[in-house]
């Protein structure tokens, strides 16, 4: 199994925040249902202030591209990511249209 960090940055306005939350403690089915098909087994984010990090654990199968086809090909996820745009923002050093940026890990106990 693979694990992969990524960050991403919410807009900071507490309102949005505290709604971003709220549609992450039920997150729609369909949404669970594409990261699965894909071969995510885990999947979780943190947030403090208004950065977010998200540890995503993988299948030997899984593969970026495989997923970004899928999630182009489905009008929820389509729906899901249009929707937390509004609450989401780049990341400074993110190149143009990259939204969670990829970390590097630099230590492991």
């Amino acid at each position: 199994m693979d694990r992969y960090c990524f960050t991403l940055d919410l807009k900071e306005d507490k309102k949005l925040i505290e709604t971003y939350k709220q549609y992450h403690r039920s997150v729609w089915p369909e949404i669970k249902d594409s990261l699965r098909d894909v071969g995510i087994e885990n999947l979780e984010i943190y947030l403090v202030a208004n950065r977010l990090f998200m540890i995503m654990e993988v299948d030997d199968e899984f593969t970026f591209e495989a997923k970004k086809k899928a999630d182009l090909a489905n009008s929820k996820v389509q729906e899901w990511e249009k929707l937390m745009w509004n609450f989401q923002q780049p990341l400074p050093w993110a190149k143009s249209g990259e939204k969670w940026v990829m970390m590097d890990q630099i230590f492991e106990l």
